[in-house]
């Protein structure tokens, strides 16, 4: 935990503690942290209503909590599983509670009022220039249809994270003037030949590929991103290529016709994007561990297909690991999902941005 977020989590407990009122106007960067209290979910109320842009206000004295947003208002008691919500009394399974100074609300309770009367509260990422130097991007949501790909023990789906970050990740790159190509749109399985097909007959810029992590070891946690593996053959790869692949070469007729020469360019490409792929890999932890917080599990050569055949600098997004129970609660919340599709759009600028930058110095 950074020094910034540690004194914003110590300044919110202390603001309950002494019962003055606060304003939630600027969500938090982290996603919504969870405790496990006596078996039972809780989230902290403060990041809460900051998820949401909820009002609140809580009386230390007497121990109750008002928020309210819009024409709602909810009222709650810790101790109580009774709440009013918009004068109408609701039954919780669990009571609201104190946990290390701070107050926290049920699972049941976000759930059931707060996800039913307000909607997720997205803040804006303002981009700059480094955008402008991506043309388009292929956005591959991993697996799809009757391939689930990896699934967590309260039965969320990787393929469902997979689509609906990558569908993020399109709007905001889309609203930034950036041509977005998905290879699926829809719950459908693609196989990965046919992924890299897309791919390459794009002619795109780069190729994101978001995929959800499992591992037998339960506790394992993290994000991770993969580009192709030194120990794949850009020569080799070069040559398989060069028999089946249309290069676009306009006006270079001898060169689209001869093997050996299509082989060459096929090396030099796959050379130069390997490269390109490590720095943006780089460049989206950064964006994940400055924006989020999360751990980084780090920069990994991979033998995937899907990198293997991409022309264009190509990255696999591991976003967490849904064998693991907390992080499969995070990617089950849609804010903290939107958090994750922004950083990589903000990893993805940053390449961008730093690809202009050392143009600048070679001139």
């Amino acid at each position: 935990m950074t020094l910034k977020k540690f004194l914003i989590l110590i300044i919110g407990s202390c603001l309950l503690i002494i019962g003055l009122s606060g304003c939630a106007t600027v969500p938090t960067k982290e996603a919504l942290l969870t405790y496990n209290i006596n078996g039972t979910e809780y989230f902290p109320l403060v990041a809460l209503c900051n998820s949401r842009n909820i009002n609140w206000e809580y009386d230390a004295f007497t121990k109750t909590a008002t928020l309210t947003k819009d024409s709602h208002k909810i009222n709650l008691r810790v101790g109580d599983t009774l709440v009013l919500v918009d004068g109408e009394p609701r039954h919780l399974k669990y009571p609201v509670d104190i946990y290390q100074g701070a107050v926290v609300v049920p699972y049941r309770f976000k759930e059931e009022v707060i996800d039913v009367l307000f909607k997720e509260y997205y803040p804006r990422h303002k981009f700059g220039a480094g955008l402008t130097k991506i043309k388009r991007i292929v956005i591959d949501a991993g697996h799809g249809g009757n391939d689930p790909g990896a699934i967590g023990r309260t039965g969320l789906r990787e393929k469902d994270v997979n689509l609906d970050i990558a569908k993020r990740l399109s709007r905001i790159l889309s609203s930034n003037g950036v041509e977005v190509v998905m290879t699926r749109s829809v719950d459908r399985f693609i196989p990965l030949h046919t992924r890299v097909e897309k791919a390459n007959n794009s002619e795109a810029d780069l190729f994101v590929s978001i995929h959800s992590n499992a591992n037998r070891v339960r506790s394992l946690s993290g994000f991770e991103v993969y580009y192709v593996a030194p120990s794949v053959s850009d020569n080799t790869r070069a040559v398989t290529t060069a028999k089946s692949c249309r290069l676009n070469l306009a006006g270079a007729y001898f060169a689209s016709h001869s093997l050996d020469l299509k082989a060459i360019l096929c090396d030099m490409i796959y050379t130069y994007s390997r490269g390109q792929s490590i720095d943006l890999s780089r460049a989206v932890c950064r964006a994940m561990s400055n924006n989020l917080g999360v751990k980084i599990l780090g920069v990994k050569g991979a033998r995937y297909e899907v990198l293997r055949g991409a022309f264009m600098p190509a990255v696999l997004i591991e976003v967490g690991f849904l064998s693991n129970l907390n992080e499969e609660r995070m990617l089950k919340n849609s804010y903290y999902r939107q958090r994750i599709a922004e950083s990589i759009a903000s990893g993805i600028e940053d390449y961008a941005q730093n690809a202009i930058l050392m143009e600048a110095t070679k001139r």
